[in-house]
């Protein structure tokens, strides 16, 4: 099989493996040719595992042979962000103060895909220590979105996009603070969800905003992120936020069926100020698929909505400086050569350990955690978080799954955006307000605008991942949109 070609879906290399028509050894062996085909020039990974990723494929084939498989996924090539922790693999959240980190454990969501067999091949780039809309604060350089190179791939999960988007891998692990799984996969024109918060377990995620962040999963269509997000949920006594629940059978509930089913349309989000005519003719008319699939549709209020973003970016800031403040160059990571004194250590090995746009959320974070500032910024955002919290349980007193755009724009061009913060961080005004709220979230592709894709973004209550997820697969059921693939790589 290995000539760079894009390696398909995890159906798809399932039923080849259970044919015996590929080997685990030889579909690994074409997600490394086909990384190191175009990785060049998408910059979607950090790092490769070259030889771990092999013996990991031959010892799943082994167990193939002996009938003694591990799950659906055994054997099928898988990335990871550059945020997750795996015992004896260097860690770097894209980073220069990581410099030569190597990770003494392995954290629970990564554990939990190679304990299901999983070939894990590789570290994507992302924004450094996940801060960021488009993969372009990186030590290692922008990744590219592979439908067009001169454009970002989102973030600040981008590498994991744009690994799956391109066929390096077909299903990659991100974290989502604030839309960080969704927005990129609208970019590259996959699917990505982001789980209830407490669903996947944070142990070995590098933290950016502890309230807010969360493991989710990127795939080519519904069915694939169904197997994926059931191998890594489930409750963990290392996680103090670990929802204890049983986990759910996704792939169960993909039924197609989506006739006894309410969706909610916000009418805040589908105002035409500031976002891109094409984005909402694509999202109307993925909602009237639905509808004619037998969905009802009915308009639904999130009136604190305006709110959202200044709310977040208080919030994550706040956390950012508190969780960042361990990088001192005492216990791990980058240390300044030849300090004159303390002082002169923690300054040194933050100012050049540190990249622009970090230094900027440490310094936001800092004031507004401050004295005198706190009660007028920090308690006031967490009074407005219970706001938002609050509208959508409203909302779902009324329908089961709320419709919007994933982004008010198809993907922008490299560099555009990076000296203005407040655009690029506009852009997060219908993901931020889901994580702010601790719901789960999917985008999935539902069309094009311009030659680029254009994201659906579904909302759910509390632990709804098997509705969001359900009504993904009926839609894709309808449409080919998932079956696009990029012409740049």
């Amino acid at each position: 099989m290995p000539d760079s070609r894009p390696l398909p879906s995890v159906g798809e290399l399932r039923r080849a493996l259970d044919a015996g028509e590929l080997s685990s050894v030889e579909i690994t062996e074409a997600s490394l040719e086909r990384a190191e085909s175009i990785d060049g020039s998408l910059r979607a990974f950090t790092g490769m595992r070259s030889e771990g990723a092999r013996g990991d494929a031959a010892a799943s084939d082994a167990r193939r042979v002996e009938g003694k498989g591990l799950s659906s996924i055994d054997g099928i090539p898988v990335a990871i962000k550059d945020n997750m922790v795996m015992e004896g693999e260097p860690t770097t959240c894209a980073s220069r103060i990581l410099e030569g980190f190597v990770s003494p454990y392995t954290g629970t969501a990564v554990g939990k895909l190679r304990a299901a067999g999983a070939v894990i091949v590789g570290r994507t780039n992302l924004d450094e220590f996940a801060m960021g809309s488009s993969t372009e604060h990186s030590c290692f350089g922008a990744t590219r979105n592979p439908w067009d190179l001169d454009r970002a791939p989102g973030g600040s999960s981008g590498g994991s996009a744009a690994a799956v988007a391109a066929g390096i891998v077909p299903a990659a692990l991100g974290s989502d603070t604030g839309g960080s799984i969704r927005q990129p996969a609208a970019h590259c024109g996959v699917l990505g969800i982001k789980p209830t918060y407490g669903l996947v377990s944070r142990w070995g995620l590098v933290a950016f905003a502890s309230s807010l962040d969360q493991i989710g999963v990127f795939a080519r269509d519904a069915s694939d992120a169904a197997l994926l997000l059931g191998a890594i949920a489930g409750h963990d006594e290392r996680d103090s936020t670990s929802i204890p629940e049983p986990v759910p059978d996704y792939r169960a509930a993909q039924t197609g069926d989506v006739s006894d089913l309410v969706i909610g349309l916000p009418r805040e989000y589908f105002v035409s100020d500031g976002v891109d005519a094409g984005v909402l003719d694509a999202v109307r008319a993925a909602v009237a698929v639905l509808e004619a699939a037998g969905a009802k549709v009915r308009e639904v209020s999130l009136p604190h909505t305006r709110y959202a973003v200044a709310t977040y970016y208080l919030i994550a800031t706040a956390e950012a400086s508190s969780n960042l403040a361990r990088y001192d160059g005492v216990r791990y990571g980058r240390r300044a050569d030849d300090p004159s004194g303390l002082s002169d250590m923690y300054h040194r090995t933050r100012s050049e350990g540190f990249g622009d746009e970090v230094k900027r959320r440490i310094m936001l974070g800092t004031y507004v955690l401050s004295a005198g500032y706190y009660d007028a910024y920090y308690r006031k955002a967490q009074q407005v978080r219970g706001l938002l919290a609050r509208d959508f349980q409203g909302a779902f007193r009324l329908c089961d799954v709320i419709a919007t755009p994933t982004c008010p724009e198809t993907a922008f061009r490299l560099g555009e955006k990076t000296g203005d913060p407040l655009a690029m961080y506009l852009g997060d005004i219908y993901t931020v307000s889901a994580n702010l709220a601790g719901i789960p979230g999917v985008s999935i592709p539902c069309g094009q605008s311009s030659g680029l894709p254009v994201g659906l973004q579904l909302l759910g209550g509390t632990l709804a991942e098997s509705t969001l997820l359900r009504v993904a697969d009926a839609y894709q059921r309808l449409t080919d949109h998932h079956e696009a693939r990029p012409t740049a790589v």
